[in-house]
């Protein structure tokens, strides 16, 4: 584990069984109703949870929906990014302060739908993570394009097999925050960061939804360079990551 990585609650998780981490920027408009989402969504999980609204520098008053929340249910937790720094930082902030054995991460346009939570926590009996597959995705068809471009990439520098990388629903065990390394684009990457750190990662169809209020964040011109250099990023990751093998004798 990086000596800069360090889980400000570890060892503080007696009692919570589910964190819920939700990245947000100006996102005000979904976020009454995608608080409705995830409390009925917890119900149907059961056991204690909390969930960690992580504000990545909004500017449309979104935080004052948040600390509403925070006033009316305890469970409720408000981080706050002194300015927009993207959605690794935001991811980042969230994990490092997650308090719940089980760490479930999800988008805040309402694309993501939160009952599929359950679905994807059950599947952590026999697996280390669980990532989302948008198999029906309800985006435009340049992003729909440009999304596969992207997996078929991935994979092919990569070797790997993940479908769906960039989905935001996804759930893993505590166990595995402190493998997981940390830079500027790794949300693109979790399900190979993981496989590559040696935890077992099943990928499971997860429903989306159109987007119902204001425009993605996200397109072409503002990620493709980046995420290219993510790509060789990790390739090189992979290429120098240690294995090996070692035992102690008497």
């Amino acid at each position: 584990m990086p000596a800069d990585i360090i889980l400000e609650t570890d060892g503080l998780t007696k009692g919570i069984d589910l964190s819920v981490i939700l990245p947000v920027h100006n996102e005000a408009r979904s976020l009454p109703i995608l608080w409705e989402e995830v409390t009925a969504a917890l119900a149907a999980n059961g056991g204690s949870a909390e969930v960690i609204f992580v504000d990545d520098g909004s500017t449309d008053g979104g935080d004052a929906i948040i600390r509403a929340m925070c006033g009316r249910d305890a469970r409720v937790r408000l981080v706050r990014l002194a300015a927009n720094a993207g959605l690794s930082a935001a991811m980042d902030a969230g994990l490092r302060r997650a308090r719940g054995r089980i760490i479930v991460t999800l988008d805040s346009d309402l694309q993501n739908d939160p009952r599929d939570i359950v679905t994807l926590v059950s599947r952590l009996d026999g697996w280390d993570a669980v990532t989302g597959w948008r198999r029906d995705r309800h985006d435009p068809w340049l992003k729909r394009l440009s999304s596969r471009v992207a997996n078929a990439v991935r994979n092919r520098v990569l070797g790997d097999t993940v479908r769906d990388s960039a989905c935001g629903l996804r759930a893993m065990h505590r166990r595995c925050l402190p493998d997981l390394p940390r830079f500027r684009g790794f949300h693109r990457f979790i399900p190979s960061l993981l496989r590559l750190a040696g935890y077992r990662v099943i990928e499971v169809p997860v429903n989306h939804r159109p987007r119902r209020f204001g425009a993605s964040h996200y397109g072409l011109r503002n990620r493709a360079r980046a995420a290219s250099e993510d790509l060789l990023a990790v390739r090189w990751m992979k290429a120098r990551w240690l294995r090996y093998e070692a035992t102690e004798e008497p």
